[in-house]
């Protein structure tokens, strides 16, 4: 039996004994059998009331026992002796286990009567364990109610931290006109703040520089146009031979000049693209580029075949800047390919492979040539290139979701990878704004 059961029977009693003191004389009865039905109600079990012989004055259940005597019930014996007593037994009136709590009525001094409270074991068991299952579906309740309030102040915590962070990943991906809200607590206001404060400031001095490149690119050509100008006059006008050939070099030192400064001014954004993405083809992308470079590579004594492995299939992008990508694939490839050799133009799902023959990059070359103007080592003993061909063909693939890569060729030489996403992953998608990880020539 619960302890905490007994423990309310045994005060209830003491309760009870010690209202009665005044009510077990005459006349008191009505209020007496008041007292007792509503402790009986209280505890869910029987209250009787005995005088100093043992005799029933009130019983919770009803008038039936009324004057029946109970001296001989043992524990009425022994709160009229004066004692208290608690005891759990079989009734064999009730036929069940009961919990007897028996206390006396004392006035004088003296046991003049004694209080009986009986309850039914499995009774008590069913309503405690009733309770228990009332506290726990309560506890369940508050529970929840407690997490639902804590993920909800959890979410209004965290909504604009992952508002930031998205818009940090905008950033991020190149998308400086990104700006915060300003919004939560004050904290992650002026977090929000700082932040649109620092991609504003990235933002002017990118575009400054982006400016400063441009506008150095589009002053240097007037004069490059100029001094190309004078020197093919001066050719023209007649000298000798050796004067000749040093203004032939210089026309091609000048020519080389002014392809850098229109490389540099592609990867500054002063040329920025408006193209608009279409459905590719990469099988004609390929042949293509196999007509455009066959008589350049002819001039080298080099053979240019375009072989389609499975099919390159569909890509989506705007068509001149890949052309223009796979345009400084094959340049790159021609430039630093033997003569007497093949570059080849391999199509496969997605991507366009061009595989030459020359002297290739070292591993730790392959990394290292995506900076701007950084050529490999074979790139360095030939004056040709200026390290700027590999990263615009990166910067234009990745603007579109692809990429350019590096690996060594089988047999010796390099193989260069132009990859673009399918249409079927990027239809209706723009230009993805994204910083260029330059890629140099070798």
């Amino acid at each position: 039996m619960n302890a905490e059961v007994r423990t309310q029977a045994q005060a209830q009693a003491d309760l009870v004994a010690a209202s009665a003191a005044d009510l077990v004389g005459a006349g008191r009865r009505p209020e007496l059998r008041t007292l007792a039905q509503t402790a009986g109600r209280s505890l869910r079990g029987r209250i009787i009331v005995v005088d100093a012989s043992g005799r029933v004055l009130v019983d919770s259940a009803g008038p039936a026992e009324v004057g029946a005597s109970y001296a001989s019930r043992p524990e009425i014996r022994a709160a009229l002796g004066g004692r208290q007593v608690q005891v759990q037994r079989n009734s064999h009136t009730l036929g069940q286990e009961i919990l007897a709590t028996a206390v006396p009525i004392i006035r004088g001094g003296r046991p003049v009567g004694a209080v009986r409270v009986t309850q039914s074991v499995a009774a008590v068991r069913a309503a405690v364990g009733r309770a228990e299952l009332g506290l726990a579906v309560i506890g369940a309740i508050v529970l929840a109610l407690g997490l639902a309030a804590g993920a909800l102040i959890a979410a209004q915590v965290v909504r604009p931290i992952r508002r930031l962070e998205q818009v940090a990943r905008r950033v991020a991906q190149g998308d400086l006109g990104a700006q915060a809200r300003l919004e939560g607590s004050r904290e992650q206001r002026s977090l929000a703040g700082s932040f649109n404060e620092m991609t504003d400031r990235m933002r002017h001095l990118l575009d400054a520089q982006r400016q400063f490149l441009a506008d150095a690119s589009h002053q240097l050509r007037t004069p490059l146009t100029g001094l190309r100008l004078r020197l093919e006059e001066a050719n023209a006008r007649g000298v000798s031979r050796g004067a000749a050939q040093e203004l032939t070099a210089a026309l091609a030192e000048v020519d080389r000049l002014a392809h850098t400064v229109a490389e540099l001014l592609e990867l500054s954004g002063g040329g920025e693209r408006r193209a608009t993405a279409t459905s590719l083809e990469l099988d004609a992308i390929a042949a293509s580029a196999v007509s455009r470079w066959r008589a350049g590579a002819a001039a080298r004594e080099i053979r240019l075949v375009l072989r389609r492995g499975s099919g390159g299939g569909r890509a989506w992008a705007a068509r001149l800047d890949v052309e223009r990508a796979l345009d400084c694939l094959l340049e790159n490839a021609l430039n630093y390919s033997p003569a007497g050799s093949e570059v080849e133009l391999l199509t496969r799902p997605g991507a366009i492979e061009v595989r030459d023959r020359g002297r290739g990059l070292a591993p730790e070359e392959r990394e290292r040539v995506f900076d701007r103007f950084r050529r490999g080592r074979a790139g360095r003993e030939r004056p040709e290139g200026s390290g700027l061909g590999l990263p615009i063909a990166r910067e234009l693939a990745r603007a579109w979701g692809g990429e350019v890569s590096l690996r060594a060729r089988e047999g010796g030489g390099c193989v260069a990878t132009l990859s673009l996403p399918a249409q079927q992953a990027a239809a209706g998608a723009g230009p993805i704004a994204a910083p260029a990880d330059s890629v140099a020539g070798r």
